[in-house]
Order: structure tokens, then sequence, then C-alpha cells
């Protein structure tokens, strides 16, 4: 009797341990499969980014081989003459980015100091959703408002204010027409104020209350506690200046609408110039020959590494900076 009760409970203890088993192996095939899944997709991506490359610089293989170097240190532009040197356009992307980001930066870290530091709750919100509607807006809208709004109030007020009061310098001089450096300047500004925003506004609400509350136990004032959390957040404002930068390195129509599309390289805000995008957006639906084809592909390709780099420095740095603070309020 003993062996046979014994023998009885062996099988179900048996039966159980089988039941168990074959639901975790289940659950770990389930979970396999997801983790295979998603990680397809994600190669996904990746593969898309490198054929994406691939494609670009195969097509710009004949430039290449054409020009080589001197592709990017020439600044002949001819379709016609089948001469083709991009530094035009490289000059234009960098200068009106640059003048953007010296225009935006200061007021996107006011507006983030702001709400960060200074506005009640029940403005913080209202303001941050003004803020982020500012990125959602179509580019051309923007580059209508330069064209009918900004273009003229220039010609009329600000260029010839500057030239009266600051003709001596080199950056105000030439010709007024309200289209230009100028214009593309202030107009990528205003596009990459929400992006500098809202990431100079999470990185500075991902720095710890313990320091501000540190600061205030020793003495320091409003703007001195405010001056610790910026010099905290500094990494952080750098990686999200370099995003801002990314972005207005890459935009297309509204810089193209106001900027005069003229390939010179000229450090006046009032001559016109030339972007990466904009040659693309302009002359790429004219583009005739093959050559002339594979020198925008080769510009394209350009464009595309220059703000693969930035974007990657900038979101290395920005996560580096939310991963020490801990994650994001």
């Amino acid at each position: 009797m003993i062996k046979l009760f014994s023998k009885k409970k062996e099988t179900k203890t048996e039966k159980n341990f089988y039941s168990k088993t074959l639901v975790i192996s289940e659950r770990h095939l389930g979970d396999y499969i997801f983790q295979n899944i998603t990680r397809l997709f994600a190669f996904f991506v990746f593969g898309l980014i490198v054929l994406i490359f691939l494609e670009m610089f195969i097509e710009s293989l004949p430039s290449i081989n054409k020009f080589g170097l001197s592709f990017i240190t020439s600044s002949h532009w001819d379709p016609v003459k089948d001469k083709y040197g991009a530094l035009p356009f490289i000059f234009g992307t960098l200068y009106s980015s640059l003048l953007a980001l010296i225009i935006a930066l200061p007021l996107s870290i006011g507006v983030a100091v702001f709400l960060t530091e200074v506005a009640p709750d029940w403005l913080e919100q209202p303001i941050s959703l003004l803020v982020e509607l500012l990125a959602a807006i179509p580019s051309i809208v923007y580059g209508l408002f330069g064209i009918f709004v900004l273009a003229p109030f220039l010609r009329i007020v600000v260029e010839p204010f500057l030239k009266t009061h600051f003709g001596f310098l080199p950056f105000f001089k030439g010709d007024m027409f309200g289209f230009g450096m100028l214009a593309a300047a202030l107009i990528l500004s205003i596009m990459i104020i929400p992006i500098i925003t809202s990431i100079s506004r999470d990185v500075m609400k991902a720095i710890p209350d313990s320091l501000r509350e540190g600061a205030y136990a020793l003495g320091a004032t409003k703007w001195e506690t405010i001056k610790i959390v910026l010099i905290s957040a500094r990494s952080g404002i750098l990686g999200a200046t370099l995003l801002g930068f990314g972005r207005a390195i890459g935009e297309t129509m509204a810089v193209t609408m106001v900027i005069g599309n003229k390939p010179e390289i000229s450090f006046s805000l009032f001559d016109a110039g030339h972007t990466m995008a904009s040659v693309l957006a302009n002359e790429f639906t004219e583009a005739a020959s093959d050559l002339y084809i594979s020198s925008l592909i080769e510009i394209g390709l350009l464009l595309f590494v220059i703000t693969i780099v930035i974007n990657s420095i900038a979101r290395v740095v920005v996560n580096r900076v939310t991963k020490k603070y801990g994650k994001i309020n």
C-alpha cells in the first residue's frame, strides 16, 4: 500500500512539473518570437539608412570620379559647361545655420529657463504647448510668411537701419532686397526655437531638486540657483543646440523661398545665397545631363552625412546628461 501511494504521488508531481515546464516553454517561445520581431524592426531602420547611403553614393560616383575633392573646394557651378563645385552651397548652409543659432539660442534658453524655474504651473503648460506648436507648422507656411511679411519688413525697415548705422561692417553691405541671408537666418531661427527649447527644458527638469534646495540652503538667490542649474545642464543644452543646428542644416522649402538662390560666397547678410537643400529643390527637376544629376546627388550625400553626424553627436550628449541625473520628469 505504501509503495502504491508513493507511486501515485510521484506520478501526480511529475504531471504538475511537466505542465509547468510546458507553460514556461510556451512563454519563453513567445518572448523569443517577440524579441526577434522587434530586433528585425530595429535592423530594418538601420538597413534603410545604409541603403539610402549606398544608393546615393552609387549614383554620385560619376561626379566623385570626375571632380574628386575639387567638388567640395571649387565655387564654380556651371550646368552649361558641366562644371560643378559645391563650395557656395556648403558655405550658405553652414553660414545660414550658424546665424540662425546665434539668434535662436538665447531666446530658446530664456524660454526654457522661464518654463522650468520661473513660470507658475498654470502658465507653464500653455506656453509649452505654444512652443511645441511652432514645430508642427509646415515649412511652406514659414516660407510664405517670409515672402509676404518678413522680406518686405526687412527691406523697408530693418536693412536700411542696419546699413545706415553699421554699413562700415562687411556684414551690412550691398543692395537691400529683403530676400537674402538675413531673411533665411531669421526664418531658420524661428523654426529651430521649438526643438532647442523643448530639449533644454527637459534637460533642466532632469536636474534633481536637491541641487536647487542645496543652493537655496546656502543662501543663493533665485538667479544664482538658475545659474547653477544652467551650468549643470550645459552638456544637455549643447546637445539641444546641435540638434537645432542639424534641423537648420536640413531645412529646405522655407529657406529656398527667402534666401535668393544665388550660388555665390558672401558674408553680407543682404546678399542672396544658396544652401545644399535649396539647390536640390530648385535644380533637380531641371537637371538634363547625367553628370549634372550625379553632382546634385553628391550634394545630397554630403547633406545626408553632415546631418547624420551632427544629430548622432547631439543625441549622445543629451543621453549622457539624462542618464547622469536620472530620467526626465
